[in-house]
C-alpha cells in the first residue's frame, strides 16, 4: 500500500468528499485523523475503516472553536511528532442571496470555515508537516471563486480568498520538500451541491470517491506537483 506508515489528517471528514478520501487513505495504509463537527457521522466512518482493516483516530471538532485546531495540533504532536498528510475537506456554503441581504452571521460562519480555519491549519500544522519526510497538504477550493455567479458572494469571495492564501503559502515553500495543492472537486453528488442545486439531476454528477486518484497522486512521495489550483477530472 503506498501510503503505509503515513499519517493523516482530514477536515469535513463525516460526509461527502472528506469522508471518501479519509476511507481512501485509509484503505491505502495511512493513519488517518479524521475531524468534522458530527460525532455521529465520525463513528460510522471510524467503524467503517476499521472493519476494513484501517486505521482511523476519530476527533470531534468545530472549526469555528477558537482553540480546537491549535490544540488538536498540540496533541498530535505529543503522539506521532509529525503529520505527513493534511487534506482540508471542510467547507461552508451559507445562503445563495443577494450580496446585499448577506447577514454579519453568515459573513462569519462562511469566511470562518473557507478561509480562516484553513490559515488556522496552515499555522498549526506547518512545523509538523515539516517534520515529515515528505509534507503533503490538499485543499479543496471550487470553481465558485473564478465564476463569481449572482447570489454566490459569501461562498465565492471565501474560495478566491482560499486560493490566494494557499498559493501563498506554497510559493514559500518552493525550496521545501513540502507539496501544497488545490483541487477543484466540479459538480460532485453531496450534500452541499444538492443545497445549491435542489433539482439538479444527481446521476450525472461524478461521486465523491471519483475524486481519490487524483488526491492519491498527489499525497504520494513521489508527488512532484506543487502550488497548482487542479481541475477534476483531469488527466493529471
Amino acid at each position: 500500500m503506498m501510503l503505509n506508515d503515513k499519517l493523516a489528517l482530514v477536515t469535513g471528514a463525516s460526509r461527502g468528499i472528506g469522508r471518501a478520501i479519509a476511507k481512501g487513505l485509509a484503505a491505502e495504509g495511512a493513519h488517518v485523523i479524521v475531524t468534522a463537527r458530527t460525532q455521529g457521522g465520525l463513528e460510522d466512518l471510524d467503524d467503517e475503516i476499521k472493519a476494513a482493516g484501517g486505521k482511523c483516530t476519530l476527533v470531534p471538532l468545530d472549526q469555528m472553536d477558537p482553540e480546537g485546531i491549535e490544540k488538536l495540533a498540540q496533541i498530535v504532536d505529543e503522539r506521532w511528532g509529525r503529520l505527513d498528510i493534511l487534506v482540508a475537506a471542510a467547507g461552508q456554503l451559507g445562503e445563495l442571496t443577494p450580496a446585499s441581504q448577506v447577514t454579519a452571521k453568515t459573513w462569519n460562519e462562511v469566511l470562518g470555515v473557507n478561509v480562516i480555519a484553513p490559515a488556522r491549519l496552515i499555522r498549526a500544522f506547518e512545523p509538523l508537516l515539516l517534520k515529515s519526510d515528505g509534507g503533503r497538504a490538499v485543499f479543496l477550493t471550487s470553481g465558485a471563486a473564478k465564476s463569481c455567479r449572482a447570489y454566490w458572494a459569501p461562498y465565492a469571495a471565501s474560495k478566491a480568498a482560499l486560493d490566494a492564501l494557499v498559493t501563498s503559502w506554497a510559493d514559500e515553500h518552493d525550496k521545501s520538500s513540502l507539496r501544497i495543492n488545490l483541487v477543484n472537486p466540479g459538480p460532485m453528488k453531496t450534500a452541499m451541491r444538492k443545497k445549491a442545486f435542489p433539482q439538479e439531476d444527481e446521476s450525472k454528477l461524478a461521486k465523491p470517491e471519483d475524486i481519490l486518484p487524483l488526491v492519491l497522486s498527489l499525497v504520494g512521495d513521489d508527488t512532484t506537483r506543487h502550488g497548482e489550483w487542479i481541475d477534476f477530472p483531469t488527466e493529471g
